[in-house]
């Protein structure tokens, strides 16, 4: 009987030990934190010139210590803030997540529409009105949510609303971003009913619209302003930048004093929302700024983007030290990328003789008219334009008993014959052609979103509305940068191996072990 018994004990002890084991293997090595950190307009010749001004914590500890991967691009072109960052967030295309930009033209009303405009969610301290229901995938933070029953808390924090709205998903605890209008910290009734008091206290003392007046940009320090690091070029007297004017609040959120505003948030959000505080996985979702200075090109703003990379340099020193001092370097995991393109540059190419030219987009739809009219009858075929696309009249083709194929494909034939006309596609090809050549265009489309003919110009070539004259310059270089993942025991490497930023979400979904975005078929990137 003795032995009976000190047989069952022990197997009893045995069981008990291998659940624990169980459990405390599940749990090993899985972050208590996440931090996604996507920078606008990072670029890795910019991040490589300044290197001898940076701290030794922020990018070159990233560098030394991280797992980088550093020949990175997007499955789709073009890119934009917006769709770059709900990219990184669905783990897919806009093919699938439908958010193809900052603005599309709405169908229905015939107007351009921001990606997270939506009037049913008034703002919480803005006019803005914000909502993430132009997003048809589910995002990391929606399923985080949804394997913790709740339980996992989820924000975003970024300068611009599309940025916040956009990282945060259907399920965050919050997104936040900076008003245009009185420069306070704000949200939408989408995510909080009311504001917490946490939220007014900080604006009343820490908000960019509280220290808006006395806010002054100017050089870091004495060697970033005294010395030019990235052009061979004659030293450029050092700037003194003040913020004034209706549009003082969107300047400053294109200057580098933004970058500190969006890593405060940051430490008082992880301070007051506990976040990191069990063992429970969070996930906090940052943007900052490494673009141009309100717009400026590179010649008329060189000091101001390298003291706009020596600044970020020290906030993400900041935000590194204080969160691994309080939740353990061991705890956090931190993800950091580029949206990956540049704003534009205005460039005199015709003084130096390099092909240009302008793609009138209104004459383009008038010829189409012309020419539709002569095969079917004088009539609007062409509903509106918007940028590089052309919206066909689907009820007059549909009364005319016209196909939209017959039709884009007549179109497409007159259109590729005009100058500055690279390539045109048509919505039909776009949805059923599996050539590898139009992978990135099709990934960019949406057909719900886009236009039934999408013309791609020339490089150097400028697409103009003449109605709105609205107009931007046709590109087809690549931007490098890096993704770039440190902390929760991450091993340093560097891996040449091109890797795409839609395996980022499968990528952290794994190291936290939960389901990746439900339109995510991309595999992680270890």
């Amino acid at each position: 009987m003795t032995n009976r018994y000190l047989y069952i004990t022990l197997l009893a002890i045995l069981g008990f030990n291998t659940d624990a084991l169980s459990q405390s293997t599940q749990s090993k090595g899985t972050p208590r934190l996440v931090i996604s950190i996507t920078i606008d307009q990072l670029r890795t010749d910019y991040l490589e010139a300044f290197t001898p001004l940076y701290s030794e914590g922020g990018f070159k500890r990233l560098l030394k210590d991280g797992m980088v991967f550093s020949n990175v691009s997007y499955p789709f072109a073009p890119t934009d803030r917006a769709s770059a960052i709900a990219a990184i967030s669905t783990g897919t295309t806009p093919y699938y997540n439908s958010i193809v930009g900052n603005r599309w033209l709405n169908r229905e009303t015939l107007r351009p529409m921001g990606c997270v405009d939506d009037p049913k969610f008034t703002g919480m301290l803005t006019a803005e009105t914000a909502s993430p229901s132009g997003l048809s995938t589910s995002t990391l933070g929606d399923e985080l949510k949804v394997a913790t029953g709740g339980k996992a808390l989820v924000y975003a924090i970024a300068p611009y609303r599309d940025a916040a709205v956009l990282s945060a998903g259907h399920a965050a605890d919050c997104a936040l971003w900076i008003d245009d209008v009185y420069g306070d910290w704000c949200s939408s009734i989408y995510y909080l009913q009311n504001v917490p008091s946490w939220l007014k206290a900080y604006n009343d003392h820490y908000s960019p619209g509280r220290k808006i007046s006395n806010a002054t940009w100017e050089p870091a320090n004495d060697i970033s302003g005294a010395y030019n690091f990235y052009l061979q070029t004659e030293n450029e007297k050092p700037f003194k930048h003040k913020f004034s004017g209706y549009q003082r609040f969107s300047n400053y959120k294109q200057s580098a004093l933004v970058n500190a505003d969006v890593t405060g948030m940051a430490l008082q959000c992880i301070t007051t929302a506990g976040l990191g505080s069990d063992r429970v996985t969070d996930l906090l979702c940052l943007t900052y700024y490494a673009g141009s200075f309100a717009h400026q090109s590179m010649t008329e703003s060189q000091m101001e983007l390298q003291d706009t990379y020596v600044r970020l340099d020290q906030e993400l020193n900041t935000l590194i030290e204080n969160t691994t001092r309080n939740i353990g370097a061991e705890n956090v995991l931190f993800v950091i990328t580029s949206t990956g393109y540049s704003e534009i540059e205005p460039a005199d190419y015709n003084r130096f003789r390099i092909p240009t030219g302008t793609l009138y987009m209104s004459r383009t739809a008038n010829l189409m008219n012309i020419y539709l009219g002569a095969i079917w009858g004088q009539e609007n075929y062409v509903e509106t334009i918007f940028r590089n696309q052309i919206f066909l009249n689907h009820k007059l083709l549909e009364t005319k008993k016209i196909s939209i194929g017959e039709a884009t494909g007549r179109a497409q034939e007159i259109i590729a014959m005009m100058s500055g006309v690279r390539n045109v596609y048509t919505s039909l090809q776009l949805l059923t052609s599996q050539s590898p050549q139009l992978e990135k265009i099709r990934n960019a489309f949406n057909p719900q979103r886009c236009g039934d003919i999408i013309i791609e110009a020339a490089p150097g070539w400028k697409v103009l509305n003449e109605d709105t004259q609205e107009s931007e310059m046709a590109v087809a270089s690549y931007t490098q940068f890096p993704i770039i993942i440190f902390g929760a025991g991450t091993q340093a490497e560097h891996i040449q191996t091109p890797v795409t930023t839609d395996r980022i979400a499968p990528t952290i979904a794994r190291s936290i072990r939960i389901r990746a975005p439900n339109a995510c078929s991309s595999e992680p990137l270890f």
